[in-house]
C-alpha cells in the first residue's frame, strides 16, 4: 500500500496543487476540485490492497513478478500524468498519456484476475475513474 500512496504522492508533487484546475474552463459533469484528493487516496488504497493479495497469492512466482511489474509500471505511468495536465498544462500529451495509462490497468487487471480474482475486482473502480479522467482530460483540453 505505501506504494500505490508513494506514487499518488509524487503525482501530487510533480502537478503542483490543484490551484490550476479551478482556473480552467471545464466540461459538464466535472467534480469539485477537493474530490480528487478523497478519490485517489480511496483507489490508491485499493491498488495497494490488490497488489499485496498477488504477491500473497499462490500462483507460480514467475507469474505473480510479471503481474507486479506492470502493476508497478502503471504506477510510474500514474504518477507522472499530474505533471503534464497540471505542471506543465500539456492537456492534449496528458490525454495520450492516460490513454496508455488505461490500456495498462486493463493488463494489469487481467494479469492480477489470474492469480486473485478479488485483486483484478479491487482495481475495477481505478479503470472506472481513469476513463472518466479521460473525459474530463479531453473536455478541458478542448476547451482550454
Amino acid at each position: 500500500m505505501l506504494l500505490a500512496l508513494a506514487a499518488g504522492g509524487i503525482g501530487a508533487l510533480l502537478g503542483g496543487g490543484m490551484e490550476s484546475y479551478d482556473g480552467l474552463e471545464r466540461p459538464p459533469l466535472s467534480p469539485p476540485g477537493w474530490l480528487f484528493p478523497v478519490v485517489w487516496t480511496i483507489l490508491y488504497l485499493m491498488m495497494g490492497a490488490a497488489a499485496w493479495r498477488v504477491s500473497e497469492s499462490g500462483g507460480p512466482a514467475g507469474e505473480r513478478r510479471a503481474a507486479l511489474r506492470i502493476y508497478a509500471l502503471q504506477l510510474a505511468v500514474n504518477a507522472l500524468w499530474p505533471g503534464l495536465f497540471f505542471g506543465l498544462g500539456l492537456y492534449w500529451a496528458a490525454a495520450v498519456w492516460l490513454a496508455v495509462l488505461i490500456a495498462l490497468i486493463a493488463i494489469t487487471i487481467s494479469r492480477f484476475r489470474r492469480l486473485d480474482d478479488l485483486a483484478g475486482i479491487l482495481l475495477g473502480p481505478y479503470l472506472i475513474w481513469c476513463v472518466f479522467a479521460l473525459y474530463l482530460n479531453l473536455g478541458t483540453a478542448i476547451l482550454n
